[in-house]
C-alpha cells in the first residue's frame, strides 16, 4: 500500500521530516509533531532552519503533541493516517525500562485512535531495545522495552523490522531526549514496523443447521473448534494453500494411475457404524461431540452458519454411499435414526467413509479413488498435532495375485510426488535436506509416512508423521486387496511452505492468502514476527471418586484459549500424606500466531480457564 497520509511524532529537531519530504512523492500529506513548544525550540538554530523548510513546502507542523494522546491533539477529520512515525522514543533523563516500556504501550494504545486500517506503525529502537531476536545481541526479556508485547497492548503485532539506516534519510540527525545535544547511538538500531491484527472475540460458536427430509435440525459447533467449521478450503474457487498441496499431489499421482475424485460430505457421522478396517488403523480417534436439535425456525440458515443438503447428510450417517435421490424410505429411515440419537459426532478421519467406497458399483479396481475433506479429533497440545486438518485419502484396490508389484509402483511414485513437493521452496545451494521415508509398522503390512527434515524447527525433534498407508483384504471381495493411503494436507503444507504454525492455516486474516500467488510454491514470509508468550501455572487437586482426563483438560484449554495456548507441561504430583488427597501443577504457555495477545488478555483467559476446570472436570484449586 502507497502511503497518502502520514505522521510524524516526537520529532526532535525536524531533520527526519525535512529529510523524509525529498523522498516523497508532492502528493503525500505530512503532519509532523513534538512535545516541546515553539519557546523552547527559539534557541536551536538547526531546529530553526528545518522548521522553515517544512513551512515552505506546507508541511504542517503541531507544537505540544503528546504521543500517548494523539486523539486529543487531533481532530476528528484530521486522522486515519496511513503510516505514524516514532524514532527513539524515550522518557528521558535516567529512566528505567519499566517508565519506557510504559511510554511505548500508551504510544500504541493512542496510535489505534488515528490509523487507518490498513496503516502501519514504524517504531526505531536502540540496539537491544525492542528485545526481539531480530536484535543482535539480544538482550534478555525482562531487561529489554517488550516492544512487541507492548504493542500488543493497542491491538498491534511486529509485521516487519529491519535496520534503521540513516543513510536512508540524508541530513537526518538524531537528537536526544527533548532534543538534548547528546545524541542517541544508532548504530545497530532496528526501525519495527507493526500493523494492527484482528481483535480477540467473545468466543461465541456458530450455528449449522441440516436438514433431513423435511425437518430441519441445528447444532453449535463445539468451543475447542472455534472457527474450524465449514472453512471450504478445498472448494473449487479457493486459493489456500491446502488445496494447491492437494492438487499438485493428485495432479503427481494421477501421471501414473486413472484416477476417480469423489465428493466429500458435511462431516457429521452416527456414533455407530461399521468399517472393513480393523480398529487399529487410527480411524477411531477421539472424537467431538455433536447434539442435534429440531429446528422449527424459518430461516434459511442460522447467522455464520450453513444449509446442509439432505442427501450429503444421509451419507454421513449411514456409512455407506446412497444413491443421490434415495427413495422416501431410505431418506424416512435416517431422519427416524437421527432423531432417536441426541448426540452425533464429527469424523476423525475419511477412512471411516472406506467401506461406501469399495462397496460402491462404480469402485473400479486398478484405479486410484480420492476423498478429501476436514477431519476431527481430540488431542493433546503439541507443536504439530492438531484438533482440525484436511485429509486425502487415496484408494487402491488390487488383485491379490500382484499385489506386492502394485503395492511397490504406488508407494515409489508416493514417494517421488512427496518429495518433489518439499524441495520446491529449498533455496538453491541449501544444505537442509528433506525425505520421505515409509516406516513398517509391527502388523507387518501397514506402513507410517515420515518425513526426515533439518529445517522443522526446535520444537520438533523427531521425524515428522504425515500420512499413514494401510492394506486390508475385505471378505465380501475375493482375491481382492485394498491399500488407503491417508495423507495429513495441512502437515505437507507447513513442510511445503515452510510455515512453522498449523494455526495460522487457520486465520481469517486476509493478509495470509495475499501471501500466495494461486498455483505457486514459494516460502511462507509471516505477517506476526515474535509473539510475545506469557507463562502461568496452574495445581489443583483432584476429586477422591471421579477421574482425571488429561485429554479433556487439553482441549478445555484450546477453548477457552482460542487456540493461544502452544505448551501444556505436567510439573509435578503432590500426594498429601494425612488425606492422600492427590494434587497435579501444570505450566500453560499463550502465544498467538496471528492476533495481538496482550498479558492482560492471557491472564484473563487463565483465569476463566480456572473457573472452567473446577466447573467442568470437578478438581479442587489450590
Amino acid at each position: 500500500m502507497v502511503p497518502r497520509r502520514l505522521l510524524l511524532v516526537g520529532e526532535g529537531n525536524f531533520s527526519f521530516t525535512a529529510s523524509l519530504i525529498n523522498t516523497m512523492d508532492p502528493g503525500v500529506s505530512i503532519t509532523a509533531t513534538c512535545l516541546q513548544h515553539p519557546a523552547d525550540l527559539e534557541e536551536d538554530p538547526v531546529t530553526q532552519e528545518n522548521l522553515q523548510r517544512l513551512r515552505e513546502r506546507g508541511i504542517e507542523v503541531c507544537f505540544g503533541v503528546d504521543c500517548t494522546q494523539l486523539a486529543h491533539a487531533l481532530q476528528a477529520h484530521d486522522r486515519d493516517f496511513d503510516r505514524i512515525y516514532f524514532n527513539f522514543p524515550h522518557c528521558g533523563r535516567k529512566a528505567g525500562v519499566a517508565k519506557n516500556r510504559e511510554l511505548l504501550a500508551k504510544f500504541f494504545q493512542s496510535c489505534a485512535d488515528v490509523l487507518a486500517k490498513e496503516g502501519e506503525v514504524h517504531v526505531a529502537l536502540c540496539r537491544g531495545q525492542g528485545g526481539t531476536p531480530a536484535d543482535k545481541p539480544q538482550r534478555e526479556w525482562h531487561n529489554s522495552w517488550q516492544v512487541v508485547a507492548m504493542a500488543a497492548l493497542g491491538g498491534f503485532i511486529l509485521s516487519d523490522v529491519y535496520p534503521f539506516s540513516c543513510e536512508a534519510v540524508p541530513g537526518y540527525k538524531c537528537t536526544g531526549y527533548r532534543s538534548q545535544a547528546k545524541s542517541f547511538h544508532v548504530e545497530g538500531a532496528l526501525n519495527h514496523v507493526f500493523t494492527q491484527s484482528l481483535p480477540f472475540e467473545d468466543s461465541q460458536p456458530r450455528a449449522f443447521r441440516v436438514r433431513l427430509e423435511d425437518q430441519w435440525f441445528s447444532f453449535t459447533e463445539p468451543e475447542g473448534l472455534a472457527g474450524k467449521l465449514n472453512r471450504r478450503f478445498l472448494e473449487a474457487s479457493s486459493c489456500h494453500p491446502i488445496k494447491t498441496i492437494n492438487e499438485k499431489l493428485i495432479a503427481e499421482l494421477g501421471k501414473h494411475f486413472p484416477f476417480k475424485r469423489l465428493k466429500c460430505s458435511f462431516p457429521l457421522l452416527s456414533r455407530g457404524g461399521t468399517s472393513v478396517l480393523p480398529p487399529e488403523t487410527g480411524d477411531l480417534q477421539p472424537a467431538f461431540r455433536i447434539n442435534l436439535h429440531e429446528d422449527n425456525s424459518d430461516s434459511e440458515s442460522l447467522t455464520g452458519g450453513i444449509t446442509q443438503e439432505m442427501e450429503d447428510v444421509v451419507l454421513s450417517f449411514s456409512g455407506r454411499a446412497l444413491p443421490k435421490n434415495p427413495g422416501r424410505d431410505g431418506c424416512r429411515a435416517a431422519h427416524e435414526g437421527i432423531c432417536g440419537q441426541a448426540q452425533l459426532c464429527l469424523r476423525s478421519s475419511l477412512l471411516v467413509h472406506a467401506e461406501a467406497v469399495i462397496h460402491s458399483p462404480d469402485f473400479i479396481p486398478g484405479s486410484l479413488h480420492i476423498l478429501s475433506g476436514p477431519v476431527f479429533r481430540k488431542c493433546h497440545i503439541l507443536p504439530f498435532t492438531m484438533p482440525a486438518f484436511h485429509e486425502t485419502l487415496f484408494m487402491l484396490g488390487l488383485n491379490t495375485n500382484g499385489k506386492d508389484s502394485c503395492l511397490m509402483s504406488l508407494l515409489g511414485h508416493l514417494k517421488e510426488s512427496l518429495d518433489n513437493l518439499l524441495t520446491q521452496t529449498l533455496l538453491e545451494g541449501s544444505n537442509v535436506s528433506t525425505s520421505v521415508e515409509f516406516v513398517l509398522q509391527p502388523n507387518g503390512k501397514d506402513f507410517i509416512i515420515h518425513v526426515k527434515s533439518l529445517n522443522l524447527g526446535p520444537d520438533c525433534t523427531e521425524n515428522l508423521i504425515i500420512g499413514t498407508i494401510v492394506t486390508s483384504t475385505a471378505v465380501t471381495h475375493k482375491h481382492q486387496c485394498f491399500v488407503f493411503v491417508s495423507i495429513n494436507l495441512d502437515l505437507l503444507a507447513m513442510l511445503v511452505y515452510d510455515i512453522s504454525d498449523w494455526r495460522i492455516l487457520w486465520t481469517f486474516d486476509n493478509r495470509f492468502l495475499k501471501r500466495f500467488t494461486p498455483g505457486k510454491i514459494e516460502p511462507f514470509k509471516s505477517y506476526s514476527l515474535y509473539p510475545p508468550r506469557y507463562v502461568h501455572d496452574i495445581s489443583f487437586w483432584l476429586h477422591e471418586k471421579k477421574g482425571f482426563d488429561e485429554l479433556e483438560f487439553h482441549t478445555l484449554a484450546r477453548a477457552v484459549s482460542q487456540d493461544t495456548i502452544i505448551s501444556i507441561q505436567f510439573l509435578g504430583r503432590f500426594q498429601h500424606p494425612d488425606t492422600e488427597q492427590v494434587s497435579l501443577c501444570y505450566r500453560l504457555t499463550y502465544q498467538a500466531c496471528d492476533k495481538a495477545l496482550s498479558s492482560q488478555l492471557a491472564a484473563a483467559m487463565q483465569s476463566r480457564f480456572r473457573k472452567e476446570i473446577q466447573r467442568q472436570l470437578h478438581v479442587l484449586l489450590r
